[in-house]
């Protein structure tokens, strides 16, 4: 608590820095179409950090601007506006008055925040950038925001099933993704502890709460720090004061879905507002089952897998403001989760995962300050390929089914079943991890500069009770600090740079710098961008400490190195310590559009990694002559001894050099109708089977499990949408996907065509490559009045077999169709502040 201490004075010292002499803006926004308040308009002054959003009134006021002559930008999804010029004087206030803003479907006008920490326009942001607006959710009648994912550029969306959905960009994917960062509101918003993931289908945010989602891809650590190297997915939710009323949403579908889902936001008064949401969702994925071995029995159907998913969420937030220029934001939000989920060691059954958060943020122009804390906690979930070993072992011993029923979910101790019985091994999971974060940012404008600072802390607790991490010692604790630094500069009319950089210590890795770079033209109605990024991605406490024994193979993280010994001759080899993964990324790209009716949205890029870090990969043959006998200094022999002398862990490879083109083309027929397509490529040197840079697991050769892409080169998406059709009261969308055939390795999780359906491991099995299919996709709904809104889907229209990822069943036609009431929501504009 000592260093959340240290940050929450920081910020009381930020708060005493002198402020340059300033007036204020104000004014209020209308749609020309309508005359009606557009609550939520985005305001912002260019070339500051100043802006503000419009009140359920549409009115705005921007506090504390310096004196100067500036262009007023005001952004709102589905309308546009031109620059106008404001000038502010010392002491005073500038009244606009009332601006009508005119409809529009082009997008590139949204303002956005991640890419550089402040608001700015989407087609001015120094980095590759997508959003998905509060109105594309509000036209996907599905509980899966994730499905929406395939629609934006670079990101390759898999879906693992019914519910399940992962999330990559620019390759190197696995079974056990940890690459994209995801942030809600900017909190932390991946698992806790151990396992570092995606918290997934346990989040805490409904859709109906999310007012967008930015995505951005590419290197990230200069501004978010460890792990923030591939990409960020930031969700984020509404204000209860731009955003008042009550919304419920009731939806069912196919695969026995159903979905319930509610949010209530009010404005208590110029002080007070609040939000509560709540959300529940149940349904049966496709059924698969996958094929698990046996030393002695050989090839095993999975045994007792559950099929049902169900995941419920709720939230609530309060929200406080002591002055008119400072917010006090204290939000709570738990989810749980039961369903199947694919490690790159097998299938685990997941039942009652649960995740929640304490989040307190204060927030005024100049500053940001947060303080939140994260718990984790695994509840029955347990590997299912060794529950499956456990039950046939059972059997063979001559127990009855019952018996070995539950003893091979529990466990048993030797001599429990009958005198010198076997152990049978424990083959659930326990994570009651948690982490506490701290941050705060000050930013100002000095002389033409634009400045953010900022600091940093993160306490990772993970618990495991020698489940699957070796904790022995009691719980695993690691600390990370950062502090970051970023200058802009206006270099004329249409050219701005960028300079940031960051530094973070992490308890094992010591002090890791991540700078970046970006050089900016505002032309063809667009602008160009040039940009070079450094991130790192720190190694996972799990992929550290890992220890699992299940008698047949041991698995073992690296964090401290390892040492294998051939049993024949007793000469050792070592297997180094597991170091971060760094990676240079330079880009090149435009955003804009040339013409009124045409969006274009291009990024080349090329990168470079060093010490890749591998998915979980053997490190003995099968059945030979070497053991792990060490662990950094620690003598595991006896420990870590298995019947197969089989052992698994993460390892670095050398260096691999990635590279790819990502292009997005939007047409805008009319105010009505639009067309788009969006092409991906992507490629790695690799697949150099010649380069023993890419041998993983130091054997002198370089195999296809150490050289897979894990995405395809080429990907396409082709969509027509239509909106506000008879009388602004209808939508609807077509989006065709293709996805070309691809090999997907993954440690033992194999989709390929080399040695398709064979054994590729000592546990599992290979059911051929993934992708090689192309979806249709339609989407449609009718607004009968402004309360009630109904929308119908199917995704895979023409029931095409999709495999999207290892480990995970054919995907069929899924449709669904969801019942949306809107109350409420207008407020007198003398209760908003």
């Amino acid at each position: 608590m000592k260093k959340i201490y240290s940050l929450l004075f920081a910020l009381l010292a930020v708060t005493q820095v002198a402020l340059a002499q300033s007036g204020s803006v104000k004014g209020r926004v209308l749609g020309a179409d309508t005359r009606e308040p557009l609550t939520g308009a985005t305001v912002l002054l260019e070339g500051t950090t100043k802006g503000t959003s419009t009140d359920a009134a549409g009115e705005f006021s921007i506090m504390d601007v310096p004196a100067g002559t500036y262009n007023m930008r005001i952004s709102y999804v589905g309308y546009t506006f031109p620059r106008q010029s404001v000038t502010v004087t010392t002491g005073g206030t500038t009244d606009i008055g009332t601006i009508s803003m005119n409809t529009t479907n082009v997008v590139g006008e949204e303002i956005v925040v991640t890419a550089s920490r402040r608001p700015e326009k989407l087609t001015e942001a120094p980095a590759a950038i997508s959003v998905i607006s509060s109105r594309d959710l509000t036209e996907l009648p599905s509980f899966n925001v994730g499905e929406l994912l395939n629609k934006v550029q670079g990101v390759e969306v898999v879906r693992s099933g019914v519910a399940g959905i992962g999330i990559n960009a620019r390759g190197f994917n696995n079974a056990f993704n940890v690459k994209m960062f995801q942030l809600t509101d900017g909190r932390n918003s991946m698992l806790p502890g151990g396992t570092g993931l995606p918290a997934g289908v346990y989040n805490t945010v409904i859709k109906e709460d999310i007012e967008r989602v930015e995505v951005i891809l590419g290197p990230s650590s200069a501004l978010y720090g460890p792990n923030a190297h591939n990409g960020i997915i930031n969700t984020i939710t509404k204000d209860p004061r731009l955003h008042p009323g009550t919304t419920v949403t009731i939806g069912a579908g196919n695969q026995s879905v159903l979905s319930a889902r509610a949010r209530h936001a009010g404005v208590i008064n110029s002080k007070f507002a609040y939000k509560v949401n709540a959300e529940y969702t149940q349904g049966k994925d496709f059924e698969f089952i996958d094929t698990v071995y046996n030393a002695t029995l050989g090839a095993l159907p999975e045994y007792d897998v559950d099929f049902n998913f169900n995941f419920k969420r709720a939230s609530a937030a309060v929200y406080y403001s002591p002055t008119q220029n400072m917010d006090v934001i204290l939000d709570y939000g738990i989810g749980q989760g039961s369903n199947i989920g694919v490690t790159n060691n097998g299938r685990n059954q997941i039942d009652g995962w649960t995740f929640q958060y304490l989040h307190g943020r204060i927030v005024t122009p100049r500053i940001f300050a947060q303080v939140y804390n994260t718990w984790n906690d695994a509840g029955d979930t347990y590997q299912i390929n060794a529950r499956t070993n456990n039950y046939y072992t059972l059997r063979a011993l001559g127990q009855s089914q019952e018996v070995a029923h539950e003893k091979s979910k529990t466990g048993a101790a030797k001599g429990e079943l009958y005198p010198n019985s076997p152990a049978i091994a424990f083959p659930g999971f326990i994570d009651k991890s948690h982490r506490l974060n701290g941050e705060v940012q000050y930013n100002n404008s000095y002389g033409g500069f634009d400045v953010i600072t900022g600091l940093s802390f993160q306490r990772d607790v993970a618990y495991s009770r020698q489940t699957y991490l070796d904790d022995r010692n009691g719980d695993i604790i690691l600390n990370q600090y950062g502090a970051v630094a970023q200058i802009e500069r206006a270099l004329g009319d249409r050219v701005r740079a960028v300079l940031g950089g960051r530094i973070d210590r992490h308890d094992n890795y010591g002090t890791q710098f991540s700078p970046k770079a970006a050089l900016t033209l505002n032309a063809l109605a667009g602008t160009f961008r040039a940009t070079y990024g450094r991130a790192y991605a720190a190694p996972s406490i799990q992929f550290q400490e890992f220890y699992l024994n299940n008698g047949a193979l041991a698995i073992l993280g690296s964090g401290a190195g390892l040492t294998i010994q051939n049993t024949e001759t007793g000469a050792t080899r070592e297997i180094p310590k597991l170091e971060p993964e760094r990676v240079q990324t330079f880009e090149l790209g435009y955003k804009g559009t040339p013409t009124d009716k045409f969006y274009v949205d291009l990024s080349t890029w090329y990168s470079m990694s060093e010490d890749f870090i591998s998915p979980l990969t053997g490190i003995t043959p099968l059945m030979g002559k070497e053991k792990v006998i060490r662990k950094g200094s620690e003598d595991v022999t006896e420990a870590a001894s298995n019947a197969l002398n089989y052992y698994l862990t993460y390892l670095n490879y050398g260096n691999v050099n990635s590279w790819g083109t990502d292009l997005g083309l939007n047409y805008y027929l009319n105010n009505n109708f639009s067309i788009g397509a969006k092409y991906s490529y992507f490629n790695s040197d690799i697949t150099d089977r010649d380069n023993l840079d890419n041998d993983a697991n130091g054997d002198g050769k370089v195999v296809p499990a150490e050289s897979s892409l894990n995405a395809p080169k080429h990907r396409y998406n082709f969509n027509f949408t239509a909106r506000d059709l008879f009388n602004n009261k209808f939508f609807g969308s077509v989006n065709v996907r293709i996805l070309p055939e691809y090999n997907f390795y993954s440690g033992s999780q194999v989709a390929a065509k080399e040695n398709q359906n064979k054994r590729v491991a000592p546990l599992l099995y290979n059911y051929g490559p993934l992708g090689g299919f192309t979806s249709v996709d339609l989407s449609a709904g009718y607004k009968f009045t402004q309360m009630i809104t109904l929308g119908a889907s199917v995704t895979n229209l023409f029931d095409t077999e999709q495999r999207e990822f290892v480990g995970s069943p054919v995907i069929g036609r899924l449709y669904s169709a969801e019942l949306r009431f809107d109350f409420g929501g207008k407020k007198n504009k003398n209760d908003v502040r």
